[in-house]
């Protein structure tokens, strides 16, 4: 096979993405889709099924034809997703019955309420790593399951199937002849033990989804069948796939215990590979699956940030205060300081360390002095505050760090990079590849594949694009941080 590529599905909350990496992990085309967000109701999030699908089948075809046309020979097809996000689906026809639940989703925080007063959440931690939140897939199942007339029953019949973004792409591209997912899409559901990998029959009982629906949880990089002959005009092998934040770490070659990275895009990622030990947070963090190959299971700490990026895309969208995202940057950086505003970006309540789904976003500090620029700074600094909030709660836990690495569309701001780096009193270094998220799918359909080699072997690839040292003084980060605690305790007690 001449010059072997891989091509890397990135399907996300926002758009949809396909990149081609060589063997050296370069870039050699890419292709990217907006699709629409829907919001029924007030703290409901959804997508189209059929929408996702095709911004999917059209960038991936697209970043395929380009590659190819260059001399490029796509080997095999690795996929990442956006997690959580629950789609049911008719196993003959392969339909949606109801649109995609959205990970940012609160529609079943009563039903939560419900089940912790019933006292199995930490029957559920335990066995999860997870809190007992609308967030992760479960109860969103089974919301679809009562919610749409007749489909308990078919499910019950084993007539559905269900799964995460990733499982549906892999039963669409294969023909319907494959139902599976990973271990780390699997070990968000609330449904699977992390301990013994397996979907879980006492976990199935409590959030009333039955066994018939789900997919076969496989290693990250396994075979996943080939895509039917007519999306690419000739099968290709699926061979790798892992959710976004896990493919983060691991295009950002976090392998080591230890090692961190944060993603910034549509919300926030904070990711530390603990090894093979699942060490359980006393602070409302989540314990993960990092990774499984070889039927080896590596754990992580993580902390989510439900609103990042989605921030930035409310001042452009919602208030149309900015033209871009870009805009942000120069407009903070036109400012002495913040003016003592700050936005808590609660839109759909907030997340780690404090777990608050009925949570709304605020802001204070407003005078007549307030300008659009103060909102574009407290928009990217609130960011900042969320990620040292996580930090703060993995140091409580035991976990020591010393440098940060980061990724996602966001940090392309200097001036963000920056002020994280002072918010956390820490170096943050930017990869030379910011695609980190198709990266780590890249990379492990390409080891399948045999185009790239071992963990190691790949690591050898990273290069740092830039690195940011911290340059505030720690009176400052202080005074900034007590106003950012303040705001976010004003928010938490309106709920």
């Amino acid at each position: 096979m001449s010059k072997p590529c891989i091509l890397a599905i990135d399907q996300g909350t926002s758009s949809s993405r396909a990149l081609v990496f060589d063997g050296a992990a370069g870039v050699v085309a890419m292709a990217q889709r907006e699709f629409p967000q829907l919001y029924p109701a007030d703290g409901w999030v959804e997508h189209d099924p059929e929408a996702i699908w095709e911004t999917t089948l059209a960038t991936a075809r697209r970043a395929f034809a380009e590659a190819e046309g260059r001399g490029y020979t796509v080997a095999a097809i690795g996929i990442t997703n956006q997690r959580e996000t629950t789609l049911v689906w008719e196993r003959d026809s392969g339909k949606p019955i109801h649109h995609a639940i959205v990970w940012q989703d609160r529609r079943t925080a009563e039903v939560c309420k419900s089940l912790a007063g019933r006292g199995v959440g930490d029957a559920i931690q335990r066995a999860t790593g997870l809190l007992l939140d609308p967030y992760f897939s479960a109860t969103k199942i089974a919301w679809i399951l009562d919610h749409v007339k007749g489909a308990r029953a078919r499910a019950e019949a084993g007539k559905l199937a269900f799964g995460t973004v990733d499982s549906f792409l892999i039963w669409r591209l294969t023909g319907g002849r494959v139902h599976a997912t990973d271990a780390t899409n699997a070990s968000r559901t609330s449904l699977f033990n992390i301990h013994t990998q397996a979907w879980d029959p006492e976990l199935l009982e409590i959030f009333q989804v039955p066994a018939a629906g789900l997919p076969e949880a496989r290693d990250c990089a396994a075979d996943y069948g080939m895509s039917d002959a007519k999306w690419f005009g000739r099968e290709i092998p699926l061979l790798g796939v892992a959710g976004d934040q896990q493919a983060a770490a691991i295009g950002q070659c976090c392998f080591a215990p230890g090692m961190i990275k944060s993603t910034y895009g549509t919300g926030c990622f904070v990711l530390l590979h603990t090894g093979e030990t699942a060490l359980l947070s006393g602070n409302r963090l989540l314990t993960t699956v990092a990774y499984r190959l070889d039927g080896k299971t590596a754990y992580a700490l993580e902390g989510s940030i439900f609103i990042a990026g989605a921030a930035v895309q409310w001042l452009r969208d919602g208030l149309g205060v900015i033209d871009k995202a870009a805009d942000t940057g120069p407009l903070a950086a036109g400012l002495a300081d913040n003016g003592g505003v700050y936005l808590v970006p609660a839109f759909t309540g907030l997340g780690a360390p404090h777990w608050n789904p009925d949570a709304r976003g605020a802001i204070f500090g407003l005078t007549r002095g307030t300008e659009r620029a103060h909102l574009a700074r407290a928009a990217l600094e609130s960011v900042c505050y969320q990620t040292h909030d996580l930090f703060a709660a993995m140091a409580d836990d035991g976990a020591e760090t010393t440098a940060l690495r980061v990724d996602g569309g966001m940090v392309a701001n200097d001036w963000l990079a920056q002020f994280l780096a002072d918010a956390l009193g820490l170096p943050v270094t930017r990869p030379r590849v910011m695609e980190t998220t198709a990266l780590g799918a890249a990379y492990l359909a390409g080891r399948q594949a045999g185009v790239f080699g071992s963990p190691q072997e790949f690591s050898g690839l990273w290069r740092a694009e830039a690195e940011f040292q911290p340059r505030m003084a720690a009176a400052e980060r202080e005074k900034l941080l007590a106003g950012w605690r303040a705001a976010v305790k004003r928010t938490l007690l309106d709920t």
